[in-house]
């Protein structure tokens, strides 16, 4: 059995949520080796809260240029017996040459020691590669559970309220539901007696400010929780709606009931938010989502959550 493990997901959100079940499974195969997460420092405290780790490194990636910092890798990856790189990112690739020689490698580089050479990985949802992934290592995938050291983070506000999530990565506006939408659908929501609250980074604030400049009963949360709070929330939420985005898959791990809403610009089939109850995550999908009418939102919630209305 190795004495050291090191297990690469920098992130983002929703990748360190979805590898949850990954990290689970990795430290049931090997109960006595000392388990270290190498991921990006924004998630050290959320990380720090898990009882897979034993340790938490943190790798904000610099350039390729920062000596020292590909310096502080290679060392790290020299003490190790074992690595799992669930990241499988170009960046991961070279510091599979950084370990040294007969470091018991998973992963899809090819010249691994244990390869996922399953040529269809790209293809398949995020869950799903790394079940295979792990298969390929010999080792089996414990059944997902909720991470019950979070349920009780955070807030407790009064019930119901459904969590909305108007943001996304900047870098891609295509996959945002206009906030004048989800101000609409929070309206709903306030009528059928059922507390909207909004959540998001602080690069999310002029969204929020949208919504609850119509929807002043809205409760604003955004930029106000650390992510262990917000995984706490989500678990004791009604519903969540909200683009394809990493707090979709923080609340469908925390089993939330899920509405995420996808543009052509990413693929529910291989991203889509999988709560750990079957059928608590669903998915609206549109081809331009500045074109999904509220309306057929407002139904699609209405049908599914309050069939005879709450107020």
């Amino acid at each position: 059995m190795p004495q050291k493990i090191l297990i690469i997901r920098h992130g983002a959100l929703g990748d360190l949520f979805q590898a949850s079940g990954a990290f689970a499974s990795i430290r049931h195969a090997f109960p006595r080796s000392h388990v270290t997460l190498l991921t990006a420092s924004p998630y050290r405290d959320l990380a720090s809260c898990c009882p897979w780790f034993d340790a938490i490194v943190t790798d904000d990636r610099p350039p390729v240029t920062d000596l020292p910092h590909w310096l502080r890798i290679r060392r790290l990856l020299r003490q190790m017996d074992m690595v799992f790189d669930l990241q499988n990112s170009g960046r991961t690739a070279r510091y599979f040459h950084l370990a040294r020689p007969g470091t018991v490698w998973s992963g899809q580089n090819r010249r691994a020691s244990l390869p996922h050479l399953n040529p269809q990985a790209r293809q398949m949802h995020t869950l799903m590669r790394q079940a295979d992934q792990l298969r390929a290592a010999g080792i089996p995938s414990l059944p997902r559970t909720v991470p019950d050291f979070l349920t009780d983070r955070g807030p407790h506000l009064p019930a119901p309220y459904a969590v909305l999530v108007p943001g996304a990565a900047p870098h891609r506006p295509a996959k945002r539901w206009p906030a004048l939408h989800f101000a609409t659908l929070a309206q709903a929501l306030a009528t059928w007696g059922c507390q909207p609250v909004i959540i998001g980074s602080a690069a999310d604030r002029p969204l929020a400010d949208i919504i609850h400049s119509r929807v002043p009963q809205a409760l604003d949360l955004t930029d106000r929780t650390d992510l262990p709070a917000l995984a706490g929330l989500l678990h004791r939420a009604m519903l969540c709606i909200g683009n394809d985005t990493g707090p979709m898959h923080m609340a469908a791990t925390m089993d939330c009931p899920t509405l995420t809403l996808f543009s052509a610009d990413s693929d529910p089939r291989r991203c889509a938010p999988l709560s750990i109850t079957p059928g608590r995550s669903r998915v609206l999908d549109s081809t331009d989502l500045s074109a999904l009418p509220p309306g057929r939102v407002i139904r699609f919630v209405r049908d599914w959550k309050f069939p005879s209305g709450m107020a």
